[in-house]
């Protein structure tokens, strides 16, 4: 007898669940991003997926042009073993910074524009891979102008139903893409920390591909429907019960139970 794969969910009328993923390069983001739409793709929920740099950032042309010709930094992205020297947000000027403020207004709006579209589309999650806090982390969260345009953006934006920071050691995050200065990615790590208390992000602590999935997963079920949830368990297997994973065969009825879904 031949699989007949997963059963179609009912249509429901509601607006898709918008999902970002945000932290720094090496964190992970990918990883999750595509263990997240697999699973969700396999339990019958329609997905789309969004990268901010492709789908959404403005005037892509003039900045890759301004990252190799004006500033002499590589392309490319590092990998163990095959290391890159970017040039681009770590270049941390006060006319960059003012340049940024303009390219990231631009952003902005367009992003709301392609919030509109996709909260008319017929999908069930949107999937951000980075956001526009990605962007705002370069700036110099430490100067009160910095500050203030992070918060009038952030009331001009849409904003997520859930946006994950997936936090990670630099030393760690730099072995696994090394493309920035150590120093760069320790000062973008402290600011993506503090923005995330500016924008109410669900921080995901560092752990191991599978605890890290996990903790996700836990997050966006409190925010599907009932049926969704339980689609996505049953082709899915189980899940563990608790953020410290000691039960990771507990079936649905308990997992919904505990977790108070």
């Amino acid at each position: 007898m031949t699989d007949p794969g997963p059963i179609p969910l009912p249509t429901e009328e509601r607006q898709p669940l918008l999902v970002s993923f945000s932290g720094i390069d090496g964190a992970g983001k990918s990883t999750q991003i595509d263990s997240l739409h697999v699973r969700l793709s396999d339990a019958g929920l329609r997905v789309r997926r969004l990268e901010f740099w492709n789908d959404i950032a403005v005037l892509r042309q003039f900045r890759e042009f301004s990252r190799s010709a004006l500033f002499k930094g590589d392309t490319g992205v590092g990998a163990p073993g095959k290391p890159v020297d970017r040039r681009d947000k770590n270049v941390q000027t006060w006319y960059m910074h003012a340049f940024r403020f303009f390219l990231y207004f631009l952003d902005a709006v367009w992003l709301n524009v392609v919030a509109i579209q996709t909260g008319r589309s017929n999908s069930d999650v949107v999937i951000y891979d980075r956001y526009l806090y990605d962007e705002l982390a370069n700036l110099p969260l430490h100067s009160r102008i910095a500050r203030a345009y992070v918060r009038l953006l952030l009331k001009l934006v849409s904003r997520p139903d859930i946006a994950y920071l997936l936090d990670a050691d630099p030393l760690q995050a730099r072995e696994r893409k090394p493309e920035y200065p150590i120093e760069f990615v320790r000062a973008n790590r402290a600011n993506y920390l503090a923005l995330s208390k500016l924008c109410g992000m669900t921080v995901i602590n560092p752990g191991s591909t599978a605890a890290v999935e996990d903790d996700v997963l836990q997050q966006l079920l409190k925010r599907l429907s009932p049926g969704q949830c339980e689609a996505i368990f049953a082709v899915s297997g189980r899940y563990s019960v608790s953020p410290d994973h000691p039960n990771p065969s507990a079936p649905f009825g308990e997992w919904q139970r505990v977790s108070g879904l």
